[in-house]
């Protein structure tokens, strides 16, 4: 079959890659296979590579910058993005219901509830159906230029789905973090002893105002649509709920949990049925926009000096309680940094309770003033981190006294360092206890060794009897030894024996982010264990060679850089490397020998009882080769629940299948 020309080639390749983003990002219904899209997306790459004079802005492959911005340039709206006037009872929804209806006599009035997502307001700006620019609300005004970084949301399509675009087009959304990825964010800041985010939607902010696209990409925003305008004509829309269809047939992401009322009393009852139900939801929500459904009402209702007269933001309460400081205490990471918290007379808030909230610093403390024996109000952080909010000084018992952080670490006595371009003090003391139990528990964890069974209370026992100093220690520990322990059985004493053991073959990523080098998460380890395929390529790296790598800076490079010319480590490096846990790669990694030598399985479907991680380490254990796309070269195929297409490939090339339960019975043999 005669192959395309690249420009036609190129054209097919976006079309394909546009559909299977939209189908995935704004339908959640994937069309295409993971492997599928890697292989046209790479296809693609090549081709433009190729052919730079027929790369556009709307190629899936520009949707992040290749270098930095230097500065944010000021843009002034085409429309003005209007804030909404905030209602925060049902009175005050009633009162604006009222104000509006002495405008106009229209009296065959619809409403559009949609949910208020906690996030940030952008505008984006499409030119004969492209992604031009993307701008913050800023003023309402003007906004700043972040088109580098919108284009990193891949729920934001570059080429709208028209046939014949307008040739101008303006959307209006939100962006947002889903809660799933901001929790995943601050997990990866905390291991890499970075700043936490306080909320998502701050962390989505921050994000969209990174001068590097790429740390945007890494940090996965979303976005709703809710808006849009066509200056230049183009788009027949007579309402809002029209306006929301059409934003979805053009490849946005729209909220599926909007609603047209017929009356006010059933605007209330969505209020009142989502003030709780939006806790169930995987992203932030702190009210519900409420907006009159005709354009043609809007027009005439218009706008006062600040907001539309048409909408309101009909806001949630946040939930704060007051509570008891009981003690402030100190609590030392893995890394030294040295955490103060203030525990708590426990109390009930957005459905947990709250003991404990982190006073993150000095400059914290001595801001609030906070005291053992304050009344305080707390509240969650985006519903998520329990923060203290205030202290009622007027309840204050009298002899308080001012809290300041000890100038010795209570683990180990040693003097801390108060770093000058860190808001935070550290133990440097590296055989600190609480900093080898934060590394034991880190290196245990189910992100990097993931040893089943061994927690910290186990680790706790090892470090006060002296019998584990470094992570290395763990493969070197006997049965005798656990026996030993307070409450540790024979059983128990084997099984987490064997998990030790199983955590040798962990795949080279998951060691490399279980060292705790500083700044280095799972996402830098993934991408650090990519470019440098085992432990001597990283520690015979310069920092220029590591900063080279695309989504690694300066800083994360230098910080890699030291670390393995520390002789600790290196000493470190070389046990683990005796022990036989895995320092490198799989493409630089010696064949094991076992029942499974030469043969390669792909894994589809959701097992029964093993993870993918789970299956993969065992099969490689075996000797086996786990591939992501079945061919003719595939020995088996490991087939569980829901199987899709990887399947009727199988079955079409003849590709033996084998189950869980049929891989572990084989698996037992040895």
């Amino acid at each position: 079959m005669a192959q395309s020309p690249p420009a036609q080639r190129i054209v097919e390749l976006r079309s394909l890659l546009q559909k299977a983003s939209y189908a995935y990002y704004s339908l959640d219904a994937p069309i295409m296979e993971d492997g599928v899209y890697d292989r046209l997306y790479r296809e693609l790459e090549a081709l433009e590579d190729s052919n730079p004079g027929l790369i556009t802005p709307d190629s899936p492959t520009q949707r992040v910058g290749d270098r930095p911005a230097e500065q944010f340039v000021s843009v002034r709206h085409r429309i003005p993005l209007y804030s909404l006037e905030n209602a925060f009872n049902l009175e005050e929804l009633q009162a604006w219901d009222e104000r509006w209806r002495r405008i106009t006599d229209d009296d065959a009035v619809t409403y559009v509830c949609e949910l208020k997502i906690d996030g940030s307001a952008i505008a984006l700006t499409y030119e004969h159906g492209v992604l031009m620019r993307g701008v913050t609300r800023g003023d309402g005004i003007t906004g700043e230029d972040i088109t580098q970084n919108v284009r990193t949301i891949r729920s934001i399509p570059l080429r709208l789905n028209m046939t014949e675009p307008p040739p101008a087009l303006e959307v209006r959304g939100e962006a947002f973090l889903p809660l799933e990825v901001f929790e995943q964010i601050n997990i990866e800041r905390q291991a890499a002893d970075e700043a936490l985010f306080a909320n998502p939607r701050n962390a989505a902010a921050g994000t969209l105002r990174q001068l590097d696209s790429r740390v945007a990409a890494r940090r996965r925003l979303d976005f709703f649509a809710y808006g849009v305008h066509a200056p230049d004509g183009g788009l027949t829309l007579s309402a809002q709920e029209q306006a929301l269809l059409q934003l979805q047939n053009l490849g946005f992401r729209v909220n599926p949990n909007r609603q047209t009322c017929q009356t006010l009393e059933a605007v209330m009852g969505y209020y009142n049925s989502w003030s709780t139900k939006r806790l169930e939801l995987g992203y932030l929500t702190d009210g519900v926009v409420v907006k009159l459904n005709g354009f043609r009402l809007q027009e005439e209702l218009g706008f006062t000096q600040k907001f539309p007269r048409w909408a309101i933001a009909l806001k949630y309460p946040a939930e704060e309680a007051p509570t008891l400081v009981e003690r402030i205490s100190v609590n030392v990471g893995r890394t030294g940094a040295i955490t103060p918290l203030a525990e708590l007379q426990p109390v009930h808030l957005a459905g947990t309770t709250v003991s404990r909230a982190t006073l993150h610093n000095q400059d914290h403390i001595a801001e609030l003033d906070v005291r053992v024996g304050d009344t305080v109000v707390v509240r969650k952080a985006g519903e998520i981190i329990p923060e203290i909010v205030r202290v009622l000084a007027e309840l204050r018992p009298e002899g308080t006294d001012s809290f300041v952080l000890p100038s010795h670490c209570p683990e180990c006595g040693q003097p801390v360092v108060d770093l000058d371009d860190e808001a935070v003090v550290r133990c440097i003391n590296a055989s600190c206890p609480a900093i080898l139990k934060g590394a034991l528990v880190h290196w245990a964890g189910r992100g990097a060794l993931d040893i089943e069974g061994l927690g910290e209370r186990w680790i706790e026992q090892f470090v006060d009897l002296g019998l584990v100093q470094t992570v290395a220690d763990l493969y070197d520990l006997t049965f005798d030894q656990l026996v030993a322990l307070e409450r540790m059985g024979e059983k128990s004493a084997q099984n987490v024996l064997a998990a030790i053991e199983r955590s040798k073959v962990q795949p080279w990523e998951r060691v490399l982010y279980g060292l705790g080098i500083r700044h280095v998460g799972r996402v830098n380890a993934q991408t650090l264990a990519q470019s440098f395929p085992s432990a001597a390529a990283i520690a015979a790296a310069s920092p220029e060679a590591i900063a080279g790598v695309y989504g690694i800076g300066p800083e994360i490079a230098q910080s890699v850089h030291q670390w393995f010319r520390i002789a600790a480590n290196q000493t470190l490096i070389a046990r683990l490397r005796l022990a036989g846990v895995t320092l490198v790669g799989e493409q630089d990694a010696a064949p094991t020998e076992g029942l499974l030598s030469g043969k390669t399985v792909v894994i589809t479907g959701t097992l029964p009882t093993l993870s993918r991680e789970d299956a993969k380490a065992k099969i490689q254990t075996a000797g086996g080769k786990v591939t992501s796309a079945v061919s003719s070269k595939t020995d088996y195929l490991l087939v569980g629940d829901d199987a899709g297409s990887k399947l009727a490939k199988a079955e079409k090339l003849g590709v033996a299948q084998i189950s869980e339960a049929g891989l572990l019975a084989l698996l037992e043999r040895e």
